[in-house]
Formats: structure tokens, C-alpha cells, sequence
């Protein structure tokens, strides 16, 4: 464990830590500020009009993040690669523009007239997640090495977008103002991801429609379905519960939740980092031999757990002291939802390494299907648990939920069950594990 700390620290893996950690933990600061300067309340419509923006993000995505790098990579030539990239950018800019309309018109339908005043700002929130799709290019550039100069450039926008956030509380411009500052620097970070692209690719074409092929767009589609369903469900699943608590409770509840489960989520940026740092390595050992493939996932696997389970005994300890010490005296009741909402953590690190292997291994449907099944039991609980436990309840929807859709589901698939078993025994000299056939 310690030997492989050291070598994260030295890996260019750092970089991609270090910024994303300074933008989940700038999340969770103003989390804290808005929750100790205006209360609950002001939570509750702050985390509320996120989780719509929550929702957005993988409608837009298409499912095509890792899938777009494995066909690139595959491609038989470097043009061919390249217009394989530039379409499927271009798919997420119709996906995004046309789902952000969609996301507004039934945001501004859906919620109450107490959200009125911050209608703009979130239509400007919607409309600068169109740059997401730009995210491609960064995939892109990790899996050719080029860590450094995107993460730290990412890592001083970060700043300057906490420093602007900062000032808008501040100067008491309330909540509305935070989702500009948001919607901006989403277009900045995509335009900075695509610059970059285009100084390591300086022979590379522009964006423009001419790239677009749409031969190579229907492959992609037809590739990603399952794993774009599986992402819409996957978000469903992960933040039903706060939509659930605003409508079976009521907006402070929601703040309450809202603002000590962000202390949860602080620490998944850990494991997202690194299975992306670390995916470009399990591909190519898939590529040369499956017996070495399975030891490096096992491996993976066993310090994702060591690092989750250590941070969730940590967290369920010091939740007492800690909740009231950040978010202050009225959120007490958000002690009880840390310590049960912390351990959901153990199976979100293992299930970053299980997605990843599930699209490297062919068995993306399978994706899908857990993340279905998890998101329906995720809103089954909460409309069950809910109305006995409040928040609590909640919170264990969260925690059975994630831990069907992360892990358990393994053991309903026969072929899953084999590797399994076949990630067990595994070893590095003697027995070698044969691949199964597809």
C-alpha cells in the first residue's frame, strides 16, 4: 500500500489528483460557506439546482468517454482516428445543446415559483456544460501521457473560479451569481481542453463540420447505447435521493443532506482520477495477456478497498464533532446520514475499477443492467425509508443501492461469477488463466 502511494505520488497521476481534487474540495468549500452563512434553506436550492445539472451531464455524454479513446486507439490509421474523435465531439455538441433545452424548459416546469429567481443563472449553468463534450480531447491527450500541462492549467482555472465564487458570496450577490461563475468555467475548461489538443497535435485539423462522418457516428451510437442508458441511470441512482427528500420533506432537509453527504463525495475524486490515469494500462495488458491483465485489476482493486475502507472508518469516527464544526449547530441532524452515507464510498471506489473492465471485456449491457436495477431500488427505498427515517433513510437507500449497482450484481451474471473467481486464483507464476471465449 505504501509502495504504491509512492509511486502515485512520483506518477504523473499527480497532476490529475491535485486538480481534481482542489475542484471537488473548492465544490465542497462553498458548500460549507452557503451553509453557514445562509442556512439550510439556501442549501437546499444551491444542491438542488446542481443535481438537475447532475442530470444533465451524462444525457449529453452519450455514454462515449472511454469508448471514443478504445476506438481511436484501435483506429488503422492516425486520420482515421482523428475523425473518429472530431465526430463523436460533435455528437455531444448536438447532444448537449439539445438535451440543456430540454433540462431548462422542464426545470423551469417542474419546480416551484420559489426557484423563479435563479432560472438564469441556471439556464447559463446548462448552457456552459455544452463544453463538456471537449472532455474527449483531454481522454485523448491522457492516454498519449500528456498529464501535466492540461491537469495544472485545469488546476488554475479551478483556483480563479473559487476566488470568483468566493467574491460572490461575499459581496452577498446570493446563490443565483454562483451558477454563472459555474456555467463559465465549464466553457473555459473546454476550451482550454481543446487548445491543448491542438499545441500536442499541431498538424491536426480544426473542429469544424467537415470532420463529421457519419458512418463512424453510427458505429459509436450504436457502441455506446447501453453504456449512455447505463450513465443516465447510474446519475439517477446517485441523486434521486436529494429531488426525493426536497419533494417527501422539504427544502432544509434537502440542504441538510445535501451539505454533509458532499463530505461522502469529497473523497470519490480518489478513485475517478485514478482508474483514469490507470485505464490506458489495463487496456494494453488486456491487449498482450489476460492472466496479466487480471493481476493488475486485482491488484487495482485491492488499493482502491484499502484506501475506502480506511477513509470510512475514519469518517464514521470523528462524523460527531465534525458536522456541527463545518456546517454548524442547525445541520446536527446530518451526523447519523455521514456515518451511514461514508460507507456507500467502499463500493463507489471498486466500482470505478468494475466499469472500466466491463467496457475493456465486452459487457457493457451488463453495465446498464446494474445501474438500472440500482437506480429502481434506489428509488423504491427512498420512497419506503423516507417517510419512517427522514434523512436517514435516505441514506441507507444510498448505501444498499450503490452497493447492489457497484459490486453485488457480479454475482447474478454467470460470466461475471467466472472472472471472479478467475481474478481469485490468479497468479503470477504456475497457474495462468485462460480467457474465456465471447
Amino acid at each position: 500500500m505504501v509502495k504504491f502511494l509512492v509511486k502515485v505520488a512520483k506518477a504523473k497521476a499527480v497532476a490529475l489528483l491535485g486538480e481534481r481534487l482542489v475542484k471537488l474540495a473548492a465544490g465542497a468549500l462553498i458548500t460549507i460557506i452557503v451553509a453557514r452563512m445562509l442556512g439550510p434553506e439556501a442549501t437546499g436550492y444551491y444542491a438542488i439546482v446542481m443535481t438537475w445539472s447532475a442530470f444533465l451531464a451524462p444525457l449529453a455524454n452519450l455514454g462515449l468517454n472511454n469508448l471514443v479513446q478504445k476506438s481511436v486507439q484501435s483506429a488503422t490509421d492516425p486520420r482515421t482516428g482523428q475523425q473518429i474523435l472530431f465526430t463523436a465531439t460533435w455528437l455531444r455538441l448536438i447532444a448537449g445543446f439539445v438535451f440543456a433545452a430540454l433540462m431548462f424548459v422542464g426545470f423551469s416546469w417542474y419546480l416551484p415559483t420559489e426557484f423563479e429567481p435563479y432560472q438564469l443563472g441556471a439556464a447559463v449553468l446548462f448552457v456552459g456544460q455544452l463544453f463538456n463534450a471537449f472532455i474527449l480531447f483531454e481522454y485523448h491527450q491522457n492516454y498519449l501521457g500528456h498529464f501535466r500541462t492540461l491537469a495544472y492549467s485545469k488546476l488554475a482555472l479551478g483556483i480563479l473560479g473559487l476566488v470568483a465564487k468566493l467574491a460572490v458570496l461575499w459581496y452577498g450577490l446570493g446563490i443565483g451569481a454562483l451558477f454563472w461563475i459555474v456555467g463559465l468555467e465549464f466553457a473555459a475548461v473546454g476550451v482550454l481542453q481543446y487548445q491543448i489538443y491542438k499545441g500536442h497535435n499541431k498538424d491536426s485539423g480544426r473542429l469544424t463540420p467537415a470532420w463529421f462522418n457519419w458512418q463512424h457516428g453510427k458505429e459509436l451510437l450504436r457502441r455506446s447505447s447501453w453504456l449512455w442508458v447505463s450513465g443516465i441511470l447510474s446519475v439517477v441512482y446517485l441523486r434521486i435521493d436529494l429531488i426525493m427528500i426536497e419533494r417527501l420533506i422539504d427544502i432544509e432537509a434537502a440542504g441538510v443532506y445535501a451539505a454533509v453527504s458532499r463530505i461522502s463525495e469529497l473523497w470519490y475524486v480518489i478513485p475517478a482520477t485514478l482508474a483514469v490515469r490507470y485505464y490506458p494500462e489495463l487496456l494494453k495488458s488486456h491487449q498482450v495477456s489476460w492472466s496479466g491483465y487480471l493481476l493488475l485489476l486485482r491488484k487495482y482493486t485491492g488499493y482502491f478497498f484499502a484506501m475506502a475502507l480506511t477513509i470510512a472508518v475514519v469518517v464514521f469516527i470523528v462524523a460527531p464533532p465534525l458536522v456541527p464544526l463545518i456546517f454548524g449547530e442547525k445541520f446536527q441532524a446530518g451526523i447519523s446520514v455521514l456515518q451511514i452515507h461514508i460507507w456507500a464510498g467502499v463500493f463507489i471506489f471498486i466500482r470505478y475499477l468494475i466499469g472500466q473492465h466491463l467496457i475493456i471485456t465486452g459487457q457493457e449491457p451488463l453495465s446498464l443492467a446494474s445501474h438500472g436495477v440500482g437506480a429502481v431500488l434506489n428509488v423504491l427505498l427512498n420512497w419506503w425509508l423516507i417517510p419512517i427515517m427522514g434523512i436517514d433513510g435516505a441514506a441507507w437507500a444510498t448505501l444498499i443501492s450503490y452497493a447492489y449497482a457497484s459490486f453485488f450484481f457480479l454475482f447474478f451474471s454467470g460470466r461475471t461469477r467466472r472472472q471472479l473467481w478467475q481474478l481469485i486464483k490468479v497468479k503470477r507464476s504456475g497457474v495462468v488463466v485462460e480467457k474465456e471465449t465471447v
